[in-house]
């Protein structure tokens, strides 16, 4: 009896350790199978990327040799200064002006976008459900709708080759996306901090900048992040209101020097390189902030 009594308890230890062991192991498998699945997309996305520097420090030559060669023969790391300072082309003016029109849009986009959202999301007006409805709407509205009446705009008023029609339209709202992705994060700020602000005598625009610009450091760089790099890579705009080559970006330039010099294969590789540069710079440093920005303004009270 009294040995039944003792290994009872140790059976069922036995079992515990066994299923916890079972359950460890299927854990440790399915982290396996996602780290693996995970690594498959990331290298199918990395691909292009890594295509795109193993040309640029290609040989003429070998850059246009088929069937290709992955690992150059030769590394010509001069090909990046070559393109960057290749004859004709004035690639550094052309990153000066584009990264004027991005770091401006950028501003301008976060400035009216948070004060867009703080007035949706804090201040009580007639209609605001309405206006609000009629800002996310104009997401539908295709951008060549307006195209031809903003060109005749900017050309009466003579912005035409200049870098207003890009920078001037971000000062005014940033957008509805960023309008909404905005006030759904300051909806989560407790209305204690506002109430207290306004007992101390603060004012509402006080209120915006002191109080929710800072808390909402995630949400607003998110934006930027996105802005960024829309501004950066956007070629269809440029194209349609910039004319001479001294006012043109990077995204125009680029797309010159292939129509002119197509077959320099390595530096058209190694120019794109460059060009991708600032946005994966900007990405790892604030990844920390995007992520925790798009999973917070997800969250409504």
């Amino acid at each position: 009896m009294t040995t039944m009594r003792e290994t009872a308890p140790a059976a069922a230890h036995a079992n515990t350790a066994r299923y916890t062991h079972r359950r460890q192991l299927r854990n440790r498998l399915r982290a396996v199978l996602v780290y693996a699945t995970l690594s498959a997309i990331a290298f199918v996305f990395l691909l292009p990327l890594a295509w795109m520097v193993l040309t640029a420090i290609k040989t003429p030559q070998e850059a246009l040799r088929f069937p290709p060669t992955i690992i150059p023969n030769a590394i010509q790391l001069d090909n990046f200064a070559k393109a960057w300072n290749y004859p004709g082309m004035q690639f550094p003016r052309w990153t000066l002006n584009t990264l004027w029109i991005s770091l401006t849009v950028v501003t301008g986009v976060v400035l009216t976008s948070s004060l867009c959202a703080f007035g949706f999301a804090r201040i009580r007006f007639p209609g605001r459900s309405f206006w609000f409805a009629a800002t996310l709407a104009s997401v539908m509205l295709p951008p060549q709708v307006t195209l031809i009446p903003l060109y005749i705009l900017f050309y009466r008023i003579g912005w035409l080759n200049t870098f207003n029609p890009l920078i001037i339209p971000a000062w005014f709202g940033g957008g509805a996306l960023n309008i909404f992705l905005l006030r759904q994060f300051f909806l989560n700020i407790p209305a204690e901090l506002e109430d207290a602000a306004y007992m101390d005598g603060a004012n509402r625009l006080q209120i915006w900048g002191r109080i929710f610009l800072p808390l909402s450091m995630p949400a607003l760089l998110t934006v930027a992040i996105f802005t960024f790099q829309a501004t950066w890579n956007d070629f269809y705009a440029p194209l349609i209101y910039l004319t001479g080559r001294e006012n043109y970006t990077l995204a125009l330039g680029i797309n010159l020097f292939n129509s002119q010099f197509g077959s320099e294969i390595q530096y058209m590789m190694a120019i794109s390189f460059l060009m991708t540069i600032p946005m994966i710079i900007v990405f790892f440093l604030a990844q920390r902030y995007f992520v925790s920005g798009i999973t917070l303004t997800g969250i409504n009270r």
